[in-house]
This record gives structure tokens, C-alpha cells and sequence, in this order.
């Protein structure tokens, strides 16, 4: 059986890619435009990709605090996943 915790991590990794293509593009985005709305999504990539980058990192380096309850490995890969799913929502509608 695949460890949940696995999984969430797989997915928190997809969503720190995910996160650093759409900051770049608000980025480049906001340099040319300079409207409240992109400077929104950029400080909004931003703080979530951090996020994501400290959730990997506790996933990896902290794996007995969730080791505990299976369910609590359960809710974070179904919270990681949801997460990607509106992510690739996002990345979608903007590199269209």
C-alpha cells in the first residue's frame, strides 16, 4: 500500500511547480501591466508556494508528527490533492 503521506508530498511538489510557472507569468504579467488584480496574484503565488515549500519540507523532515494518525495523512493528501486539482484550474485558464 502506498503511504498517504507519499502521496501528499507528490502533490505538494506538483503544486510548487505549478505555483512557479503562474508567479513567473504574474510576475512578467504585473512588469508590464502594473494593475492591482496581478499584483494580487502575485503576492497570492507567492505566499502559497512558500507554503507548499514548508509543507514538503515538514512532510520529509517531520514524518512522526503525522505518523500518529492515519487519518490526519488521509485529510492532507485529499487537502494536497484538491489544492493541485484548483492549481491546474488556474495555470490552465491562465497560460490558455
Amino acid at each position: 500500500m502506498v503511504d498517504q503521506l507519499a502521496i501528499a508530498s507528490m502533490f505538494a511538489g506538483v503544486n510548487v511547480i505549478l505555483l512557479g510557472i503562474l508567479s513567473i507569468v504574474w510576475i512578467r504579467n504585473y512588469q508590464r501591466f502594473q494593475t492591482a488584480i496581478v499584483l494580487g496574484l502575485t503576492i497570492f503565488g507567492i505566499v502559497l508556494l512558500t507554503e507548499n515549500l514548508v509543507a514538503l519540507y515538514y512532510f520529509i523532515t517531520m514524518e512522526s508528527l503525522y505518523a500518529a494518525d492515519p487519518t490526519i495523512k488521509t485529510l492532507v493528501s485529499v487537502l494536497r490533492g484538491l489544492q493541485m486539482i484548483a492549481l491546474g484550474a488556474l495555470a490552465y485558464a491562465t497560460l490558455r
